[in-house]
Formats: C-alpha cells, structure tokens, sequence
C-alpha cells in the first residue's frame, strides 16, 4: 500500500511538472529566485502588515488626548511578570524513598550484625561489677593468653603482691586485674573464685571467636566501629542503639538536602542525638550515622510546576487606566509602552502596512537568499526549480511557526533534510540563514529555543549526510535532543538576572530536548514523500533501490538473466571506480543496476540473453531494423523507469550509459548492403540519441558497460594486454567526446583503468585442476 502510495506520489508530481512546462515553459532562474524572495518575505515580513505608525519607541507629532475612560490590559508587562515567576519558584523538596530505605537497611544491617557479635561474645559485664569492675572485666576479656595465665597463676598460687623485679615484667592493666582478683580471693571461697575464673574463660573464649568473625574487615572504619560497640555495656549499648535508631527516623522525616557539608551533617546528627546517647559513645555514634547518611531530599518537579502555574496566576494583570480629557503622550514626546497601550486601545496607534519593514525584510530575505545560492555555487551544486521551491517551503516553515507563537522551532527537521538532500555544507548553510529569519520574524526572541534549536539543527546538518539507514537517523534525533538540552542550560545560565536554578528550568529544558527529537521524527516521517514529491535521492533511497529484491531489478533477472548478470559485473567495476575516484559510490550503484531494464522489451533481441540460442537479428536480416531495437532498449527503459517511480537521477543513467554512440556492427552492415543497391546511410539512424554523461557518476558507469564484454570475452590474457583493451575503449570514447560534459579528467581514466583490471582480475582468478578420479563418485561400500 504504500508502495502505491509514494509512487502514485511520484507520478503525481512528474505530471504536475511536465504540465507546468508546457504551460508556462521552464521558469527563469532569476524567476525563481525572486519567487523565492517574494514568498519568504510574506512570511517573515508578517508582524509588518498590521504594524502600529505609533509603536513604542517612536516620537509622537503632536499632543494625543484619551477621547474616553479606558481601561486597557498590559498583555506582554502581565506576561513578563508572570514568567518571572515561573522562573524564580523556590524548590520544593521531597523525599526519595528509595535512598531514605537504602539508608536505614544499611543501619539496621550493622546494628544486626554487632548484636551477632556480642550474642557470640556473651554477656558483658560477665562478673558482678561491685566486685571486679567493669574495666578490669574488659581487660581480662581481651588480654594475651600470657597476660591471663600470669594473673590466674598468681591468683591461684596465693601471691599478695608482685616482687619489684616482676612488676617490672608487667603492665599497669595486668597489675590492677591481678589486685582485683587477689583481692577477691580473700573475700571468696574456693568455690566462688573457680566460678569466676570459669566465667572469665568463657568470655574470652566468646570474645576470641567475635573477633574471628571480624577478621576479614580488620583495619576499616566499620570494624573499629564495631569493636568499640562490642566492648560496650549491655546498658551503654542499649541505650546508643536506641538514640542511633530513634536519631536516624528523625533525621530522615527531616531530610538530608543536596550540598550539606560534611560539618553542618555532622551538627544535624549530634543535634539529635545529644539528649539520648550516652557521652562515651557519642563520637562513635556520629561517626557511623556520617558515614551511611546521603541526600535524600529530590526537586518535588510536578509540585514546583503546580506552584510556578499557580504562582504566575496569582499574578493579576497589569491594567493601564486613563480618565477622558487626560494627555496620553505630548507633541516631541517618545512614546513608552504604556503609552503605545492607551494609543492601540483607543485605536489611535495608526495600524496599517509598514512598507519600510517590508522593504527591509526583502533586503534581509535577499541577503539570505543570496548567501544560500553563494554557498550553492561554492559547493558546486546545482539547483534545479524543485529544490529551490522545497529550499523556500522549508525556510518558510520555520519562520511560520513564529506567526503562529509556537516556540519549538523546526530547524532540527530542516537541517536533517536538507543534509540528506544536498548535503552537509548546504544544510549547515540553511540552518543558519533560517535561524537567522526566525530571528528576525519574532518581535520577542526566546534565545534558549531558537540557540537550542540552531545547536540541533546544525548538529542534524553535519552527520544526516553520512548516515545510511533510518535507524541511524532516529539515533541522530536522540542526539539532536541531548544537544538541544545542553544549549538550552548553558544560554539561560548565561543570562542576565539568572540568580539560581529552578526546577521550572529542569521541565523546560526536557520539553525543548522532546521537541528536537520529536522534529527528528516528523523528518524522518516525511522524507520518503518529499524525496518523490520533489524527486531527490538519499544515501538511503539510493541503498534501498538497490536492494535486488526490488520487483523492477527481480523482473529483469527472470525476464532477461543474461542482461541482469552483466548488469551486476558492470556495477561491480563501477562502484570500485567510483569509490577510487571518491564519487558518489551509492548513485553508481544503483544507477547500473537500472540502466538496462529497457532490455526487458525484446531481451532475445541482446546477445546476453540468447543462451548460445540462435540470434534474432539473423533471422531479421535488416541493420536499419536491428539497430532500432537495440536503441529501443533506451527509450523503453525511461519510459519503464517513470512507470516504478525512478527518481531522475537514476533514470538519467538510462541514456547516459550509451550517450551518442554508433551502433558500428549493424551500421557497417547497413553500408555494405547499401554499397550493394547504390544507396546512402544516414548515420543518425545507427546512434543512440544521448544525451552524453552528465556527471562523473554516468561516465564511469559508461566506461565499465563498454569494457564489460571485452573483458568477459578475454581468455589466457595477461593483466598487461587487459589493461591495453580497456584503455583502448577508454581512447575511443575520448575521442568521440562522449566525456567531455562528464567532468571526468582525461589523467583520471589511467587510474579508472587499473582499477577495473584489478576486479577483472578478482572475477578471472583460476582454479586448481581436479585429477579426474577424484571428480568420480567413490563406490559405495
């Protein structure tokens, strides 16, 4: 279906062409031109048709009374108020809980995990301490086994005191647990003490295996952490576990802002911990929230756009009140806004055509249109009246959009069009005069869209060009986008008055970056109407008419296998050409496989396609005849192209290919019979009709069809004698001057010669010789 659509498309528009012509004859390109001028100033030079004699700014000539009580309102002050507010609506916040519930887990996951600890450590304090204190307990606890079986020997063995010479041997800590424990061996019984010293071994043992489960963290932070809360009271750590808990909810509910500094967390977590946590753990307790804590306070977006729109509402309209009688601007005076207000209220402005404006926006719009045909001209670049009518349609649009106070401009879609078009340096040339003619068409400029769209559109220019598919392309439109946010934050953040950023910009900026991809997509859309509509060739429908699963190319290879096949060689040779040459590689290729479909017409008429049959021409015995049909195959390929819908470039292949050639072998026989019967030949009978090539494109296309056969035919030849055919053609086709509209250099068809003997040679390669007994099918055994 949309086959039929877009070709139906194609054929409309050849018709509408062709009907044009014969009316009115081929439009002059001065015409044109000034068509173009005349259309684009209708559109930029719009706000200049109902444009007040008496606007702001100008000096009024005589003094101006209100003829009646007015009351009129101030639309673009009351505007401006109201987008000021928009911009400078204070952040809201709101919590993120996900980061909010990452935080606590982590939290609750080490308290778990030093609850684990002390659960394998055992109760501490494990003896009573109004008997051997709680310092001593924790010495005891976690002293070297020398230290332990010191003090206990002592114990055990009754020794008051340490000599002086042992003291010497011992720290102050052993000393004073050695004390503590004498001392209560003088108070307990036998029994009692062996109890204790039983405990003590227990909670050393409990207190050896926490720390084996610690070894794999030793030296970090979170397992000093963890050994300082290991060695707390059972008390102590309930209480910091509780303030770490109850702390950490209220630091939460309350939110961590982005930009808190590591100190200003540190005074929001003692602020709330300093009432319920024990001193000594205090640092500790600090410390660990500090290093789990993080932002989780986010831009609450669709509440500040509910308070921006809110806010801008609340903003009442500016109204410009006048009594009857009262002076609105004196004679001399400049008149200010609030004066053009009363003046354009009272209809006192002296609204009509500005035709100074219009006279300078034709200068303007000339000036662009003049800068575009210089770079035109520069690139060497032709346009014919299709192009240039699309050129002014395109440009046009954008400032159309400004008529209409739409803000998202289009040039994304004009620079992805335009390079796919004519290129890169054309599109990027486009983009910027159209920037600069919506420029000019908006009376307020909105400098982040239209820079952000510029950014978009030359970003679209420079890659489109290059690009070879439609996924490729919607990439490029993600891109656009990307580009379109970034420029759009740098020029507001570069603005004048811009004191800090509002979530209101976090929204523009997305839906300035959607409307580039959105434009990416509209030109996407429509590219593949515009291409058969305006008849243009991209890379991509270049690619696409070659696919050989095309009806026309499937057609000919059924219908004449043997022209297709040679078709296939000379495309080979003359995109191998083309890409040495640095051509447009993709319209060779598909101009070859299209520029013998006519052969379709007769196709036993074309030696290719007879088999080894016997040939037509034989049996017609006619060269006047013969030669008809073999220059029939041209105009039935045109008239074939047009009937699939082939842009005119390819078509152009079509005659081109054999420009004005003599069709010698059935010419030669027409003069042998006409020396016979005493009549003349007209040579015109036995030439193709042309035109010659074109373009670099054609002119390879035409070397390689006329050097294919020869090189087919050739057998046990050299890569030197190969080389002599072709340049022989090569000379005879310089000499008839078949290329001399081609563009191509006679110093080229060298280096075009050995590239088509070195594919030659890829295509001749020989094979290894089987034995003849390894060709026999094995006997099955």
């Amino acid at each position: 279906m949309l086959h039929l659509l877009t070709l139906t498309l194609e054929q409309w528009g050849h018709q509408l062409r062709k009907g044009y012509e014969r009316r009115v004859g081929k439009p002059h390109p001065v015409v044109m031109l000034a068509l173009a001028i005349i259309s684009l100033t209708i559109v930029v030079g719009d706000r200049f048709y109902d444009r007040p004699q008496l606007s702001e700014g100008t000096v009024s000539a005589q003094k101006i009374y209100a003829p009646d009580d007015g009351q009129f309102i101030d639309w673009r002050t009351t505007q401006a108020r109201r987008d000021d507010v928009r911009r400078g609506v204070v952040p809201i916040l709101k919590r993120d809980e996900t980061i909010t519930n990452q935080i606590k887990g982590e939290i609750d996951e080490f308290i778990r995990q030093v609850e684990g600890l002390r659960t394998i450590a055992g109760f501490f304090p494990f003896l009573d301490d109004n008997l051997i204190s709680v310092s001593t307990q924790r010495y005891l606890r976690q002293c070297s086994d020398s230290s332990w079986d010191a003090i206990k020997a002592a114990v055990e063995n009754s020794r008051p005191w340490l000599s002086l010479d042992d003291s010497s041997q011992v720290d102050f800590p052993e000393q004073l647990a050695m004390g503590e424990l004498l001392l209560y061996r003088q108070q307990a019984s036998e029994r009692e003490l062996a109890e204790a010293i039983a405990f003590i071994n227990l909670a050393r043992q409990g207190y050896q295996e926490a720390l084996q489960e610690l070894a794999e963290g030793k030296g970090t932070t979170e397992y000093r952490l963890k050994i300082i809360f290991l060695e707390l009271e059972e008390e102590t750590w309930q209480q910091t576990e509780n303030a770490i808990t109850q702390g950490l909810e209220r630091i939460l509910l309350q939110g961590i802002p982005t930009g808190l500094t590591p100190n200003g967390l540190d005074e929001v977590i003692e602020g709330q911990l300093r009432y319920d946590i024990p001193t000594d753990t205090s640092d500790s307790a600090i410390e660990l929230l500090a290093r789990v804590l993080r932002p989780n306070l986010i831009q609450d977006r669709e509440a500040m756009k509910r308070e921006a729109e809110t806010a801008a509402e609340r903003i009442e309209e500016t109204i410009v009140t006048v009594k009857k009688g009262q002076l609105i601007v004196d004679q001399g005076e400049t008149i200010t806004w609030e004066d053009f207000v009363l003046l354009d209220g009272f209809g006192l402005s002296r609204r009509g055509i500005n035709w100074q404006g219009l006279g300078i926006s034709i200068a303007f719009v000339g000036s662009a249109v003049g800068i575009f045909w210089l770079a035109v001209w520069l690139v060497h670049r032709s346009m014919r009246c299709r192009d240039q009518i699309l050129f002014s349609l395109l440009s046009g649009s954008a400032s159309l959009l400004v008529v209409f106070h739409i803000p998202y401009t289009n040039l994304p879609a004009i620079g992805l069009l335009s390079s796919s078009f004519y290129g890169s340096i054309v599109a990027a040339v486009q983009v910027s005069i159209t920037g600069g003619l919506v420029w000019f068409t908006s009376e307020t400029v909105n400098w982040e869209y239209l820079l952000a769209g510029m950014a978009g559109g030359l970003l679209a220019a420079f890659i489109a060009s290059r690009l070879r598919s439609r996924e490729e392309l919607a990439l490029l439109g993600v891109g656009v986008g990307l580009i379109q946010v970034l420029v759009y934050l740098i020029v507001y953040l570069v603005s004048p008055g811009v004191t800090y950023v509002s979530g209101v910009l976090l929204h523009d900026m997305v839906r300035c970056g959607l409307s580039g991809v959105v434009w990416s997509v509209v030109a996407l859309g429509i590219s593949p109407y515009l291409e058969r509509l305006f008849d243009l060739v991209t890379l991509i429908r270049l690619a696409e008419l070659s696919n050989p699963n095309r009806p026309l190319l499937q057609k000919l290879a059924i219908v004449a296998p043997g022209t297709f096949q040679h078709t296939m060689f000379v495309a080979t040779l003359a995109e191998a050409a083309a890409r040495e040459l640095h051509c447009n590689v993709e319209l060779v290729r598909a101009g070859t496989l299209y520029h013998d479909i006519g052969k379709m017409h007769d196709p036993l008429g074309f030696i290719e396609n007879q088999m080894r049959g016997p040939n037509k021409h034989d049996s017609i015995n006619d060269p006047w005849q013969s030669a008809q049909i073999i220059k029939k195959h041209v105009s039935e390929g045109l008239i074939m192209a047009r009937k699939y819908g082939l842009p005119q470039a390819i078509r152009d292949f079509i005659p081109e290919h054999q420009g004005t050639l003599l069709i010698s072998y059935f010419y030669f026989q027409a003069q042998e019979r006409a020396a016979k019967e005493g009549r003349q030949v007209n040579i015109g009978d036995f030439c193709y009709d042309g035109p010659i090539p074109q373009s670099r494109e054609s002119g390879i296309m035409m070397l390689a069809d006329g050097c294919e056969a020869a090189l087919r035919s050739l057998k046990d030849v050299t890569p030197e004698g190969a080389l002599m055919t072709v340049e022989k053609i090569f000379r005879a086709r310089w000499r008839d001057n078949q290329l001399k509209d081609s563009g191509l250099k006679k110093k080229e068809l060298k280096t075009i010669a050995r590239v088509f003997i070195r594919v030659w040679q890829q295509y001749n390669h020989k094979r290894i010789a089987y034995p003849k007994a390894a060709l026999e099918q094995r006997p099955r055994g």
